[in-house]
């Protein structure tokens, strides 16, 4: 049966089982399903198993999460109860205290620079450990870090950048370095014996006396104390005073020896010249002439025959030796965290971005080098590309890592004693300020954490449901 318009009427389209015109799928509308359960399904019951699970996540994570909001909005009292209503308050003194101010700039460092470097790296691990034949080797060696907890992480980094009392793995390599290309002086801490012949310090050196001019044919006597006789160097001789002749000549020495004994302001025996330190004469404040001690401590200006003159014994012969880098000091103490936190997670990043790699299709890779590309435009314009899921997911997961990091920040703060205060991140300023009773503030450093994290954690979610639909 149809109507005047040639469609089926309602009845013969319930007769024959046609769908109304109404019911059909038009552009525009989208048919609402009804789910599907299994036969016995109920939703009550579904709930019934489910409950265990939710009470403990809502024990776990909704009620401390809840509670430190409303905690955040109050002052603290003498015993570190809820004080009076103070707002968005304790939020402010994140922001205008220094300390907690500079905690927060120390995350923004950790966020800016950690994950970008740690992603680098964990590639370049990636990379080299497809090429070299024993990868899995080096795969245990780089992932090995992860398996150690992060306070004994923090412990071995804290000996080795130890400086004191005893010089560590970093201060040894950085000190070596700078010994091969800048000599030390030959004698740290030697001085003179008193004031009555040299005048000066060890970052001036040490000149005679004005009022004491040296002439020629003369023998000047610039006795010294400090050296360490226990383990001489090497150069240091039995000292000897040159005879009398021609030019300006002299003598620089230990004036002591093990034992004591002798008289002060003679060369005595046992006691040890400065063998190799550099002797300058001056004339009217200018140097003009230059030369160095033998190892018995003489020298000699054979061709200064007139007039008088000062001597001097420059810095560069007793400056302190070399003693490396504060690398838990104030300007190095987050860098060096940072390089901890990078030798722990570089594997991690490396065993994932290999495993990412190891997915590519080979094909693709070949198809690249047959049409003429470089080894290194295959890796920025084919491998790079088809990795670019993983390497974001490994860059936010260390995000989401880097900023409540604490443990190894923590460990090395106790190393760097008075510094520490210019390491803090976020999650240690958080722990300082619970233990020091102040829970408004440290309620509100934890909900400053959470928002912080939410974005990242939204991002791996989004990205997580993409891939799966």
């Amino acid at each position: 049966m149809t109507d005047a318009t040639g469609e089926p009427t309602a009845a013969a389209s319930a007769a024959v089982g046609t769908p109304l015109l109404s019911d059909r799928n038009v552009p525009g509308r989208r048919r609402r399903r009804r789910p599907t359960r299994a036969p016995g399904e109920k939703q009550w019951s579904a709930l019934i198993f489910l409950a265990p699970a939710l009470i403990l996540l809502a024990a776990v994570l909704l009620y401390p999460l809840v509670y430190s909001v409303i905690r955040s909005l109050f002052s603290d009292n003498s015993a570190g109860g809820f004080g009076s209503f103070v707002g968005l308050d304790n939020y402010g003194h994140i922001f205008s205290n220094s300390s907690t101010l500079r905690a927060v700039r120390n995350n923004v460092i950790w966020v800016v620079v950690v994950p970008t470097v740690v992603t680098f790296v964990g590639l370049v691990f990636a990379v080299l450990s497809e090429r070299i034949r024993w990868a899995t080797a080096l795969k245990t060696v780089l992932f090995m870090p992860m398996a150690i907890s992060f306070l004994a992480s923090g412990i071995t980094f804290d000996l080795i950048y130890a400086d004191q009392p005893s010089r560590g793995l970093a201060n040894a390599v950085t000190v070596g370095i700078h010994d091969t290309f800048a000599p030390s002086s030959p004698y740290p801490g030697v001085h003179p014996r008193d004031t009555s012949v040299l005048i000066g310090s060890a970052h001036a050196g040490y000149t005679t006396k004005a009022s004491k001019p040296v002439t020629p044919g003369s023998v000047a006597l610039l006795p010294m104390t400090g050296m360490d006789l226990q383990s001489p160097p090497g150069s240091a001789k039995q000292a000897t005073a040159p005879p009398a002749g021609p030019g300006v000549r002299g003598v620089v020495w230990n004036d002591f020896r093990l034992g004591g004994g002798g008289t002060i302001g003679s060369v005595d025996p046992r006691e040890l010249g400065l063998g190799g330190a550099k002797v300058e004469a001056l004339q009217g404040g200018k140097v003009v002439a230059t030369t160095k001690a033998d190892s018995n401590g003489s020298f000699a200006f054979p061709d200064l025959t007139s007039g008088q003159y000062q001597l001097r014994l420059p810095a560069s012969d007793f400056a302190a030796a070399y003693g490396g880098l504060s690398w838990l000091g104030p300007n190095l103490i987050v860098p060096a965290m940072m390089l901890a936190y990078l030798w722990i997670y570089a594997g991690f990043a490396m065993v994932l971005l290999a495993a990412g790699m190891s997915a590519i299709p080979r094909d693709a890779l070949e198809a690249a080098r047959i049409d003429g590309a470089t080894e290194w435009q295959v890796f920025r314009r084919v491998t790079v590309p088809l990795l670019a899921p993983v390497l974001l997911v490994v860059f936010v997961t260390l995000v989401i890592n880097v900023l409540k990091v604490f443990d190894i920040v923590f460990v090395l703060e106790q190393a760097a004693g008075a510094n520490a205060k210019y390491g803090d991140v976020l999650a240690v300023s958080l722990y300082d300020a619970f233990g020091n009773l102040h829970y408004g503030l440290a309620s509100a450093i934890g909900v400053l954490l959470v928002l912080l994290v939410i974005p990242a954690m939204a991002s791996n979610i989004r990205r997580f449901r993409r891939e799966q639909a």
